[in-house]
This record gives C-alpha cells, sequence and structure tokens, in this order.
C-alpha cells in the first residue's frame, strides 16, 4: 500500500474511531470521497481489502487501523 494511501487510512481510522468509538466499522470506500477521482488508489485499496487480507465488506476501524499500520 503507497505511503499516501497508508496515511489516509489510519486518519479516518482514528477519526472514526474518536467519533463513534472503538466498535465502529467500515470499508475501505470509507477512505474515499463519493466522486471516483483516484480509480488506481482505490483499486490499490480494493486490492489490499479483498484479494490480499480477504477482509468482510465491513470491518472494525481499529482492525484495520492496527493492521495498516503493522506494514500488513
Amino acid at each position: 500500500m503507497r505511503p499516501e494511501l497508508r496515511r489516509k487510512a489510519i486518519a479516518i481510522c482514528t477519526d472514526k474511531i474518536a467519533k463513534k468509538g472503538e466498535g465502529v466499522g467500515l470499508s475501505f470506500y470509507a477512505f474515499f470521497a463519493n466522486k471516483n477521482d483516484t480509480p488506481d488508489m482505490l483499486m490499490e485499496a480494493a486490492r489490499w481489502w479483498i484479494e490480499t487480507h480477504q477482509l468482510d465488506h465491513f470491518e472494525k476501524a481499529v482492525k484495520i487501523r492496527d493492521m495498516i499500520e503493522a506494514g500488513d
């Protein structure tokens, strides 16, 4: 995962956790605006989420943040 996407995903997970608590879930779509202006980054996130880690559509933000911070 490229550093820009990694930083963005961690920041979004951290923000969601702060606002809604540690039980909040999200999908990789949470890392993007409703407008698909970075399709290559969206596909990179989708590959990381679906192909590499075989995650469910919604996962706990804490789990995702920890995975990304660990370099998974």
